[in-house]
């Protein structure tokens, strides 16, 4: 019987999520992409349709509203759900799904709307519900978090017996001509840059400030770019499922021009998450600035440059000391002439593809809430190369050092 899937959220990523699926389309079957606003889908359905010759459905929902979930999994008869809708609404599409008996997949973890706070906690207490349901979630099959706990579980298996250290490099060159905007949604963005920074070492998590620490990294063709110590999801997932480990950081590059907007907007109180009184009503004064920036799914045209994911890996083999780099490189314009996008919501986009397609494949498949390197890494990886994000492999001689900006 051929599949039905369901793709909830029409932003950057869900475009990728829809173009893929539908270059994919012996797997996903009939597919239907939905949002609160069905306009937005209905552009991505056209663009399908006119560049790969695939006709999807559209459909409009309120994914805040469980029972509206609900019903368009029941009208839809899907066998997977894909969120890439906002963080804020993991819980109530993960509810609708043990309401329907239906599979999960999200690219990041849940956030409160009130708190910039990055946790599993919420979503791991759901596992039991999953279990009894008799369906699996598969949690954060982005790049990073995603593609990352895949090349960490990847490096276990085939280059260490115990791994040390760990450390995760994000960098995006790409130029997209703005004085500032942001490549993902800029609501996010900016709460997950201006949060305090975090890294485990030594069995506790030590907290530094927002940019406290810095270190000059080379990517692979793309060049020696300033690169600031941030918290990222994946790493507490990582820590609870890698035995032996020391330590494991997060790294993120941010240009100069950037953190000085940044920087301006925080001090002129514009990246607050609270209510603020203006003219006798309350708005939230970090929802106007989103409205005000570039929307990140209209920046694919424009941006040039790179992008380059990965993994530092430090551990014993055969007793012997030993690091290596995985590492992916994709160009923007590639992507958007593939599906109309920048590389950032292609480098999210194509793991979660790749991650329902395993499981609608049956060759990842296990009961309850899962995160990615619960789960044999090789067929993830071989799917990288075949889908538009080929990785490389590479040894180094040393581990990482701190360094204090």
């Amino acid at each position: 019987m051929s599949n039905k899937t369901l793709i909830i959220g029409a932003g950057g990523v869900g475009n990728v999520v829809a173009f893929k699926c539908a270059m994919n389309r012996d797997t996903f079957g009939e597919i239907t992409l939905a949002s609160r606003t069905e306009s937005k889908c209905d552009l991505i359905a056209k663009n399908i349709d006119e560049k790969v010759g695939v006709k999807i459905n559209t459909a409009m929902v309120d994914a805040d509203i469980i029972d509206e979930v609900v019903e368009l999994i029941k009208k839809t008869k899907a066998n997977i759900v894909i969120n890439v809708a906002l963080p804020y609404q993991d819980l109530t599409i993960m509810e609708a799904c043990i309401a329907t008996g239906v599979d999960y997949l999200d690219t990041a973890n849940y956030e409160h709307p009130d708190t910039a706070k990055f946790e599993y906690k919420e979503q791991w207490a759901k596992d039991e519900e999953f279990k009894k349901a008799g369906i699996m979630g598969l949690l954060g099959s982005g790049f990073d978090p995603g593609v990352t706990n895949v090349f960490i579980a990847y490096a276990q298996k085939h280059y260490f017996d115990t791994i040390k250290t760990i450390d995760i490099l994000d960098c995006n060159a790409g130029d997209h001509g703005y004085p500032f905007a942001t490549n993902f949604n800029p609501e996010i963005n900016i709460r997950e840059v201006n949060s305090k920074g975090r890294y485990w070492e030594k069995g506790e998590w030590i907290e530094t400030k927002p940019m406290e620490f810095k270190m000059l990294w080379d990517y692979p063709e793309v060049g020696e770019k300033d690169s600031y110590l941030l918290y990222h999801e994946e790493e507490e997932s990582i820590v609870k499922n890698i035995k032996g480990l020391e330590r494991i950081r997060f790294w993120m590059t941010f240009g100069q021009s950037y953190l000085t907007h940044l920087k301006v907007l925080e001090n002129v109180g514009l990246t607050r998450i609270d209510l603020v009184e203006v003219d006798g009503c309350e708005i939230v004064p970090l929802h106007l600035l989103k409205a005000l920036l570039p929307d990140p799914a209209t920046l694919g045209e424009r941006t040039e440059g790179k992008t380059n994911i990965g993994i530092v890996v430090h551990g014993l083999k055969d007793n012997k000391e030993k690091t290596i780099y995985i590492y992916q490189v994709k160009d923007h314009q590639d992507c958007y002439k593939e599906v109309l996008s920048q590389g950032v919501s292609y480098t999210t986009g194509v793991p979660a593809m790749i991650g329902a397609k395993l499981i609608l494949e049956n060759h990842w498949r296990d009961l309850g809430v899962h995160n990615m390197e619960e789960f044999d890494p090789d067929p993830f990886m071989q799917e990288l190369n075949t889908q538009g994000l080929p990785w490389s492999v590479m040894e180094l001689d040393n581990p990482m050092a701190l360094k204090r900006d």
